[in-house]
């Protein structure tokens, strides 16, 4: 991976950018219940140590983390959540989710004692770990950031407004709820290769969202579409490490086009690291765990060293 460089050519590239960052995976139907957990996800701790929190993507299960929580659990104290809704876990009827979530989140961290952890997210992962940070400061350790953003919308379009987009993101994901399970998994079956190199990976992927709810998934995406984080950045005082990629938006981006928009929409976020991985698409986790890693290792090293 290699260090961003800060670029003013913020010329943006087509709706592949939406397209690929975007995670409408394929799912079936589960049926409605009520909350079975007394939060918006499902937590599993593994390991010692001090803690570390881990947050999935759209309709993505805890289980994408499996290698990082294998790699760190000697270290830490590894939180793996799955969100409501998805992966199999129970849907809540708590409105707005995304909100409830991050609520959750800190409410889980007070209750269980888990102070200040490093938080990792990818995807709609790391948008929550970027809103939990920006909500309470003092209560998060260090930040890291896969592949997401704080207003994604406006990576294709920089202009845009939440409300601008409100009319087309509740048009997808009305489009979610009416797919047949069939429709979706044949969508994701030619999607998924995008996000991912390895076929052993897609499948691996498809199974686990395959067992999402649409309605869940379709309400998350609409909030994700219409939530702005951007003026929030600026209130996150724990070091960030994003990892964004760019592999997968070739040929309608170039390197630079990618690096310039990680750029533009972390402008407010004064203390981050910006890298970008080489050899992987947007389940970096997946693609090159080697090098996320070493990048995870070497941006916690450098908070240990400065620590007084």
């Amino acid at each position: 991976m290699k260090t961003l460089e800060m670029i003013r050519t913020p010329r943006l590239f087509r709706s592949a950018l939406i397209g690929m960052l975007l995670l409408t995976f394929s799912f079936e139907a589960a049926p409605a219940a009520p909350d079975a957990d007394p939060y918006a996800f499902r937590a599993e701790v593994t390991g010692d140590g001090p803690p570390m929190l881990l947050i999935p993507g759209l309709a993505s299960g805890g289980d994408v983390w499996d290698e990082t929580v294998a790699y760190y659990k000697e270290r830490y104290r590894c939180h793996v959540l799955t969100l409501a809704g998805f992966a199999g876990v129970p849907a809540t009827e708590r409105t707005p989710f995304l909100k409830t979530v991050r609520d959750d989140i800190l409410a889980y961290m007070e209750a269980n004692g888990v102070k200040r952890p490093v938080i990792v997210g990818h995807s709609l992962g790391g948008f929550l770990a970027l809103w939990v940070a920006a909500t309470a400061p003092d209560a998060v350790g260090p930040v890291v950031v896969v592949d997401a953003l704080p207003f994604l919308p406006a990576a294709q379009t920089p202009g845009v407004t939440p409300e601008h987009m409100e009319p087309q993101a509740r048009q997808m994901r009305d489009m979610i709820a009416s797919r047949t399970p069939e429709q979706f998994r044949r969508y994701e079956a030619q999607t998924l290769p995008t996000m991912i190199s390895d076929s052993a990976d897609v499948a691996r992927a498809l199974e686990t969202v395959a067992r999402s709810d649409p309605k869940a998934v379709g309400q998350a995406l609409y909030e994700l579409l219409t939530t702005d984080l951007r003026e929030d950045l600026s209130r996150i005082t724990v070091p960030v490490l994003v990892i964004g990629t760019w592999v997968g938006y070739q040929p309608y981006a170039t390197r630079e086009q990618v690096a310039a928009m990680f750029e533009t929409q972390y402008a407010r976020l004064s203390n981050a690291r910006i890298v970008l991985a080489d050899d992987a698409r947007h389940f970096v986790m997946y693609d090159d765990l080697e090098g996320m890693l070493e990048e995870i290792d070497a941006f916690l090293k450098s908070i240990d060293e400065t620590a007084p």
